[in-house]
């Protein structure tokens, strides 16, 4: 659990671990789970739990958003449990979505322009992971983020929406992805959808509180229902 406003990350309380069992435990054994995103996990024994509850069920389709640090620079995964979210989680992920900060910190690698992308993205591959969309948003310039699937790097290139709201877009694009390979959609395809999705949350974002304000989930949605122009 967190303590978070728009202006960032004030404190972190991990959950007990037979309790996040019990939690997945409680879903898959009840509802029928097509795909599976994972994003702050802080400790390892939430880490070892995940991992073992994913071995167990076997879902088809895992997203590992790998989040390490909020906007404010909070730390949100500790240290130790860096090693064991690449070890345990890597493999079990069909894809992995960190952004250039957590690229950084999983390979050791500096990461400032495109070539040090795929450098980095080709890294974390190595590590197990079996596609990484390494997410370029946090460069100058156009954002590309790049997918890498051991044999070629795909790019994926959306204009850079000018607004300071975009609190949570990283949990969006993955969440996104993962509803999407939940449909039966390819990678390329899911990533291609989930970023026109994340893209128009972006520009609807709302501007709430004093600091980076939430993408709007729902403007599609609420569009098509009239309740919105």
């Amino acid at each position: 659990m967190t303590a978070q406003n728009t202006q960032g990350v004030r404190a972190v309380q991990d959950i007990d671990r037979d309790m996040v069992f019990k939690q997945i435990e409680a879903i898959f054994d009840d509802i029928e789970v097509d795909a599976v995103k994972i994003g702050m996990v802080s400790q390892p024994a939430t880490i070892e739990t995940i991992a073992a509850a994913l071995e167990k069920y076997a879902p088809e389709h895992i997203v590992l958003d790998p989040v390490m640090v909020s906007k404010n620079g909070y730390h949100l995964l500790k240290k130790e449990a860096e090693t064991l979210l690449i070890k345990e989680l890597f493999p079990l992920a069909e894809i992995v979505t960190p952004n250039i900060p957590e690229a950084e910190a999983i390979t050791g690698l500096r990461v400032d322009d495109l070539q040090q992308m795929e450098e980095a993205a080709a890294a974390i591959f190595r590590l197990g992971a079996r596609n990484v969309l390494l997410k370029g948003g946090h460069l100058e310039g156009k954002p590309i983020d790049i997918l890498y699937k051991g044999h070629e790097f795909l790019h994926f290139t959306k204009a850079r929406v000018d607004t300071k709201n975009t609190h949570g877009t990283g949990c969006t694009l993955s969440s996104a992805i993962a509803a999407n390979l939940a449909l039966g959609r390819k990678v390329e395809e899911a990533i291609t959808l989930a970023k026109d999705y994340t893209t128009v949350a972006i520009e609807h974002s709302l501007p709430l509180g004093r600091g980076a304000g939430p993408t709007h989930h729902f403007y599609t949605l609420y569009q098509k229902a009239g309740l919105i122009p």
